[in-house]
């Protein structure tokens, strides 16, 4: 059985054991690998093809407080390991927490760490923690990615218990599907542990520290493909069993017995669903030894993906209801509440209870039935003789006037339609590269929706071309792609633009689009292509169902000092949550 590469280093814990509660916290916002407060694994063998490099550089010795590139204020350390450290810090400029690697500038792996993180950045897709700046500066490298503080690690939830198996097949489809994408790109992560897959609020599982993690500690593989496919059926392997698929402990996981080789997950627990064991031992390297020997083994993210794919789909729980408890009358409701009643006394609920007389009996009732009936039976009569005069006049003014008064059909239902709906909450922010160049300015997207009434996205000065440069992918613009985190009922959007003349329209993904990149993916125009005002407000006729929304500019205006020059300030989304 091929070897893992999960190799991290210890880190110094000079304070002893931590309280549980402390220890989630900040393995849930390292943005590498931790697990207690220290490395999330020991050493481990290296898999063949793949090296560990030293590093002897001592982490910089920075404090609480430092601030970097007068922004960014270093709140906390959550690890210190092999001359880098990673800080919880505050960006004060967007007033939000973020993640930071540190190391110092002559370290021996801060080229790496630099290209991996820029490289990162360009790839923009919203399932991967996303880095927000990579900068060399005053004898230090640092590299500033998303602080998520509503997710979760794995390693926490595993913790727990295994998962149930809607969530592992969501989690095997997600990542694989990501990392397909990565890879696509000549992306690999190569530390994909429990404690680099978290799960947001809304259900969605993100990756942190793709390409920079394995920079960090100077991890490479000569087959990258092959093994973070193994590392992915690891993670679901440890989802399904809460069993750690090799021999060595690892992440708060306990491995299997040694001596017997890899075993299938459901003769580690039972009850495992079996596609999903099987899909596991078919992406780990098993020598072929899978729990369904005639399929083959899937030796990239890609074909892991296409196997999550084929599979029968795995339907959430029904939820469960309890059935409220029977109505039951309490003492004091029956009469006898602080009360004792002496042997021999018959008391008054014993005593037989005479049964009432039928109503309106006598002479004055009979009289007050007729009387009543006789009312009803007028006030029947006149609302019938109204109703027919009304009828009879509006008959009357439609042969009259040839046009009736009465209200259109389905003049409520467009009312309805056209409601603005509320602002949603939009996931992530980026800028659509098309065709083949790079994107512009893609560090500023995230700014575009994050409240803030200062300058958001804008465009660099294009000299004698208006639409955005003369490279051959610029003939059709560029735009901000905003990420609802899943499918919703859109109704309209409000956008502030950076300056007013910019010629753009709004586009929108289809409903079943995954992580559209090109303009093409965008189906659904939801407002024509012309010159807009500083402000762009739309309300739909009717609701558009779609998680993508495209700002999308292809001309911009003059900015007064010889060029051309726009963008985008802030982008609200409006719509009934689904």
């Amino acid at each position: 059985m091929a070897e893992r590469s999960t190799a991290a280093v210890d880190v110094a814990d000079n304070d002893g054991d931590e309280p549980s509660a402390a220890q989630a916290a900040k393995a849930t916002s390292d943005g590498v690998d931790t697990q207690n407060g220290r490395a999330a694994d020991g050493p481990m063998p290296e898999k063949d093809g793949e090296r560990t490099n030293t590093a002897p550089t001592a982490a910089p010795e920075l404090h609480s407080g430092h601030k970097l590139a007068r922004r960014y204020r270093l709140e906390e350390c959550v690890t210190r390991v092999d001359g880098f450290s990673s800080w919880r810090a505050m960006d004060e400029k967007l007033r939000r927490a973020v993640g930071v690697h540190l190391m110092p500038a002559d370290h021996s792996r801060a080229r790496s760490v630099l290209a991996a993180a820029r490289s990162s950045a360009l790839l923009g897709d919203p399932r991967f923690v996303q880095v927000l700046d990579a900068v060399e500066e005053n004898d230090l490298v640092y590299v500033v990615h998303e602080w998520l503080p509503d997710a979760t690690e794995l390693t926490a939830l595993l913790a727990a218990g295994p998962l149930e198996a809607h969530e592992a097949y969501q989690l095997v489809s997600q990542v694989s599907q990501a990392m397909a994408a990565a890879h696509r790109e000549g992306l690999a992560h190569l530390r994909l542990t429990p404690s680099a897959i978290l799960r947001t609020s809304t259900g969605q599982w993100r990756i942190r520290g793709l390409a920079v993690n394995a920079a960090l500690r100077g991890i490479t593989s000569e087959t990258p493909q092959r093994a973070d496919t193994e590392a992915i059926g690891a993670l679901l392997y440890a989802a399904l069993t809460q069993r750690w698929p090799y021999e060595s402990d690892a992440y708060g996981l306990t491995g299997l017995p040694k001596g017997v080789g890899l075993i299938a997950p459901d003769q580690v627990r039972a009850g495992v669903h079996r596609g999903l064991g099987e899909l596991a031992m078919r992406a780990l390297a098993n020598d072929g030894a899978t729990a369904s020997r005639q399929e083959p083994a899937c030796t990239t993210p890609e074909e892991l993906s296409k196997a999550v794919s084929a599979m029968p789909r795995i339907r959430p729980p029904e939820p469960a209801f309890t059935a409220p408890p029977e109505y039951q009358h309490t003492t004091y409701q029956q009469g006898s509440y602080g009360r004792t009643s002496p042997s021999g006394v018959t008391t008054a609920q014993s005593l037989p209870v005479a049964p009432p007389p039928p109503p309106l009996q006598s002479r004055t009732g009979r009289a007050l039935k007729w009387g009543v009936a006789a009312l009803l039976i007028a006030a029947l009569g006149l609302g019938s003789w109204q109703l027919a005069d009304t009828l009879l006049e509006r008959g009357t003014q439609k042969g009259n006037s040839g046009t009736s008064n009465s209200p259109k059909p389905g003049a409520d239902d467009d009312n309805a339609k056209n409601e603005p709906g509320e602002p949603l909450k939009l996931s992530h922010a980026r800028v659509l590269a098309i065709g083949g160049d790079e994107a512009v300015k893609p560090e500023l997207a995230p700014k575009t929706i994050d409240g803030s009434t200062e300058p958001g996205w804008v465009t660099p000065q294009y000299l004698g071309y208006s639409n955005l440069g003369n490279l051959p992918g610029r003939k059709d613009g560029s735009g901000i792609v905003v990420d609802l985190g899943s499918v919703q009922n859109v109704t309209g959007f409000e956008v502030d633009l950076y300056v007013g003349g910019q010629k753009l329209q709004v586009l929108a993904a289809p409903e079943e689009a995954s992580n559209p990149n090109s303009l093409s993916a965008f189906s659904q125009q939801l407002t024509k292509l012309e010159v807009a005002q500083k402000r762009l407000e739309a309300t739909l006729e009717t609701p558009v169902r779609t998680r993508y929304v495209l700002i999308h500019i292809t001309d911009l205006p003059s900015d007064g000092e010889g060029g051309y020059r726009g963008g985008i300030n802030e982008i609200k989304v409006l719509g009934k949550p689904s």
